[in-house]
């Protein structure tokens, strides 16, 4: 499994934040669903349909991200003190879902088609709507990648592996239009369908991964957890971290760990530190929810004397 992806991307002002990406992937889910079926109808083609299903499987998963961006950016309340940014990784996995559903489907209809081809008529429509479709949906793919560089959302990330697969399938969709429709080959339509299936099911297995393991917990990357430790040690008076914990809920950090501070120090001394350590960790990961223990280490201090052992 890869590592989860930086739950602190840089910022970028000039990106459309997640809940209008959200409506923006919706509208254009509902444009290449109109398209899509128009040129079904022209054409009969199999890969035409398998891109249809698939458009209205996205459509259903746009719909979920929509509603999951939205739900997940709730403060935490008395029932959810973590907040609810899980819903993100929810919403992920109906995605896989519905994408494993529709690799099924595509899957199953190709191998009918190779069986008992079909010819492809209207070949023109059809090839002029794949190509407005691809156009579309780069579109879409280029600014949900620019939102997900600025604000990391996993829905947008699961939302943007729908249409990047599509962007790709929709290559294969065109070679099985044009050999179809114009080399007289429907049998090669059919196996672009095929090929379809396969590739909406091995991005549903990544994307199924992907939100699994935020649901149970995994740690965050690598990079993410020496970037927190580097800004814990910044301060030349903390004297090591460990039994650090982390897991990430929606795009917020959830970090657990104990650092070591000399036993000398007052209390307030201490509590200072651990405010100051926590303030740099959340500089460098926006809203990032930290806890630290602090250990005493070093030698006996007579401003901590030992704790006697009452006799029996």
């Amino acid at each position: 499994m890869t590592d989860a992806p930086n739950p602190t991307p840089a910022p970028a002002s000039a990106s459309l934040d997640a809940h209008q990406i959200t409506r923006l992937s919706v509208g254009v889910a509902v444009v290449l669903i109109a398209l899509k079926a128009f040129a079904l109808g022209a054409s009969g083609s199999v890969s035409i349909l398998s891109s249809l299903t698939d458009s209205a499987l996205d459509l259903a998963a746009s719909l979920t991200t929509f509603y999951a961006v939205r739900w997940a950016a709730r403060p935490g309340d008395h029932t959810h003190r973590f907040g609810h940014g899980k819903g993100e990784a929810m919403a992920g996995l109906v995605q896989a879902g519905l994408i494993f559903a529709s690799a099924v489907f595509i899957g199953w209809e190709a191998l009918a088609r190779m069986f008992d081809p079909r010819p492809v008529t209207g070949g023109i429509w059809a090839v002029g709507v794949v190509v407005i479709s691809m156009a579309l949906t780069a579109g879409l793919v280029w600014l949900q990648t620019r939102s997900l560089k600025a604000r990391g959302s996993m829905a947008i990330q699961a939302d943007r592996a729908h249409y990047a697969a599509d962007l790709a399938a929709g290559a294969v969709v065109l070679i099985g239009v044009v050999s179809g429709a114009f080399l007289s080959a429907p049998g090669l339509d059919a196996a672009a369908g095929l090929v379809v299936a396969v590739w909406l099911f091995w991005g549903a297995t990544g994307l199924l991964k992907s939100a699994g393991g935020q649901l149970l917990d995994r740690e965050a990357s690598d990079a993410d957890r020496v970037a927190l430790t580097n800004a814990v040690l910044a301060d030349t008076r903390v004297g090591g971290v460990h039994q650090l914990r982390t897991r990430l809920s929606g795009t917020r950090l959830i970090a657990q760990m104990h650092i070591d501070l000399d036993r000398g120090l007052s209390f307030e001394a201490a509590h200072d530190i651990v405010v100051e350590a926590e303030k740099r960790v959340q500089a460098a990961f926006p809203e990032a929810d930290v806890l630290i223990h602090a250990d005493p280490r070093g030698p006996w201090s007579s401003a901590v004397p030992a704790t006697s052992v009452p006799s029996a």
